[in-house]
């Protein structure tokens, strides 16, 4: 089986974000955004996943961290995307329920070729530190649209902004660890009766 890996380069007047992935990883990264507390959810994003992750972006921080997460959202998405190719042999669905001390998230996903997000979370805060909590979802948005993933994302129940985001970013990796993973039943095959898993 060819390497699945991926690099994309993504400039625009608002940011310049490089990444690069290997979804058949231990979890290594180099993260460098700009924004701390993204930093540290996108290092768990990648421990828990097992997906080699390595980003690099430059931003608009005097303005605010939406234009940067959301672009490290879309470059994120679109290398997983490259680096899934056919999706041959993909596990494809995955679920989970994640728990943190008093926080409990579930997240499910289906790598389909069919974009679309389906996000019930709320925070008990507005912000975490300086980080906007709204735009957690902004980056799952963006990441499940260029990944072209089906992703659904609840938090049951939380006291803590902090672990609410948390519990959403390990959720979503190790469902992602799961249906990326190469089902050995089915190593050749696309896991879909349609013969394609790109839309």
């Amino acid at each position: 089986m060819s390497a699945r890996t991926a690099k994309i380069s993504r400039k625009t007047n608002e940011t310049d974000i490089s990444v690069s992935v290997d979804l058949d990883g231990t979890g290594k990264n180099v993260i460098e955004t700009g924004v701390g507390f993204f930093d540290h959810m996108l290092e768990q994003l990648s421990r828990h996943s097992l997906i080699d992750m390595n980003v690099s972006a430059k931003g608009d921080l005097h303005i605010d961290d939406h234009h940067t997460v959301e672009d490290c959202g879309i470059a994120l998405g679109q290398a997983v995307n490259k680096a899934l190719g056919e999706r041959r042999g993909v596990t494809r669905y995955a679920s989970l329920d994640l728990a943190m001390d008093e926080a409990l998230t579930s997240a499910a996903i289906d790598v389909s070729g069919r974009p679309f997000l389906v996000w019930n979370v709320e925070f008990t805060a507005a912000k975490i530190g300086t980080f906007d909590t709204e735009l957690v979802r902004e980056f799952f948005q963006a990441f499940s649209q260029h990944a072209g993933i089906t992703l659904h994302v609840r938090n049951l129940y939380a006291a803590n902004s902090h672990h609410i985001a948390e519990t959403c970013f390990k959720a979503v990796a190790r469902v992602l660890r799961t249906a990326l993973e190469i089902d050995p039943r089915q190593a050749d095959a696309i896991p879909s009766t349609k013969g394609t898993l790109n839309g």
